[in-house]
């Protein structure tokens, strides 16, 4: 697994950006079965990696959001530290694909973002981040090194595999994009030189350094003669959209990233491209099928030859990327609450947004869950909203007023995928 940190959709070559530079990226597309559209259910960074861990939507895996509300108990306390240590018991009440690969005699590699405490509680037989027994420590420790110092620890990793030999299974999530943006000089300079916005040009330089450390895996597995029959699949945990000086945000907006991006679930949060490239089996392609973050644990569960669990919502996409069966599911959905989770047991309590996709039209449904502090993003003033994402791909023109038919259609869908016991629209009377 390759995962981006913080990126949005189009901030790649081979999705038409014309200024970053993603060479090593656009390679492995055009060597891919590349999905454009596609997307995460969740589109925040804890939730997301716990759904390509699981292959369970957030309502059931119950990691809704990146912390315990601080309503719940002040940050600094022992109270806190306890409740950020109960929400690791949800990674030991479900399976997960480094679980199963590693009980079928793989060797498996956690490098990068985790949350979910060491890389043992998630399954893997080896890693980097080595968790916090009061549950404190945020995004992975020191599994955050890989690829800002490096890739050593993988390459490692492949070498025991080798001497072993098993096959083996990488997740391999830096912390890239992610701020802090704080690129290599040398990268820098030539964003800075095209006169951009300083965050822009730091972000943008971000996005380089990131495609270059991909770069480096994937050569590294050319090298050992391993990437023939090595499946590849890519995609980020959420997406971004840089703020700049001129971006315009509402009073007391306190974040580094832009309206209708990351922690939304318009476009530019929830979006990104899935990539699947394994050389010895699936020939390149570009498809127009919409596909799920939901689909990843499947996907790779058949790659590898095992039996997909039963309960896991999402479809194996080999069967399309290989032969061109048609994906049987003409809808997705998606979940979203906020960052801080008001209730550890009960993922309503938090609950913002859910939302679908079918063919052209997207269906988004605002709800009045508890946000606490990031409430200035989420201003929850339109309890429903529909985008033709085809025609208006940045979600400017709210359709709900002139297609009630559709509105009315999506939204019983959504409501029998995720019926509500709680939750009401905003504004609803």
């Amino acid at each position: 697994m390759i995962l981006s940190d913080d990126q949005s959709w189009t901030d790649y070559g081979f999705m038409g950006h014309d200024v970053i530079r993603t060479p090593h990226l656009d390679r492995l597309a055009s060597e891919s079965v590349v999905y454009p559209r596609a997307y995460v259910t969740t589109p925040l960074c804890r939730p997301s990696l716990m759904t390509l861990a699981t292959g369970h939507y957030a309502k059931d895996h119950k990691i809704t959001g990146n912390d315990p509300s601080t309503r719940l108990a002040d940050r600094k306390s022992e109270k806190f530290k306890e409740l950020s240590h109960e929400l690791l018991v949800n990674i030991d009440r479900l399976d997960t694909l480094p679980k199963i690969l590693s009980r079928n005699g793989y060797l498996t590699h956690q490098s990068g973002k985790w949350w979910e405490g060491s890389y043992q509680r998630g399954g893997f037989t080896h890693g980097m981040t080595e968790g916090d027994t009061g549950g404190m420590a945020r995004h992975g420790d020191k599994g955050l090194d890989i690829g800002r110092k490096g890739m050593e620890p993988i390459f490692s990793f492949i070498e025991t595999a080798e001497n072993e030999e098993k096959p083996f299974y990488l997740w391999y999530a830096p912390f890239l994009p992610h701020t802090p943006h704080n690129p290599p000089a040398r990268i820098l300079e030539h964003y800075q030189g095209l006169g951009l916005d300083p965050a822009l040009a730091k972000y943008y330089a971000m996005c380089e350094w990131f495609d270059e450390t991909c770069g480096e895996l994937i050569e590294h597995l050319e090298k050992k003669g391993l990437r023939e029959n090595t499946l590849i699949y890519y995609v980020c945990d959420n997406g971004w959209i840089q703020r700049t000086a001129d971006t315009e945000v509402s009073e007391g907006w306190f974040t580094s990233f832009a309206p209708k991006s990351k922690q939304s679930v318009y476009d530019g949060g929830a979006r990104s491209p899935i990539m699947l490239s394994w050389p010895a089996e699936l020939e390149a392609d570009i498809k127009g099928d919409l596909v799920s973050s939901i689909d990843i644990v499947p996907t790779v569960l058949s790659a590898a030859g095992l039996d997909i669990p039963e309960g896991l919502p999402g479809i194996d996409l080999l069967p399309n990327a290989k032969e061109g069966e048609t994906i049987d599911r003409d809808i997705i959905f998606g979940d979203s609450y906020a960052h801080d989770i008001a209730d550890l047991d009960n993922p309503e309590a938090s609950l913002m947004y859910l939302w679908c996709i079918r063919d052209r039209w997207k269906l988004i449904l605002t709800y009045d869950g508890e946000v606490n502090r990031y409430d200035v993003i989420h201003p929850r003033n339109e309890p429903i909203q529909l985008f033709d994402i085809v025609g208006d791909p940045h979600e400017t023109v709210n359709l709900a007023d002139r297609y009630p038919n559709i509105v009315q259609d999506l939204k019983d869908q959504i409501e029998n995928w995720y019926p509500l016991t709680e939750r009401k629209l905003v504004l609803e009377k």
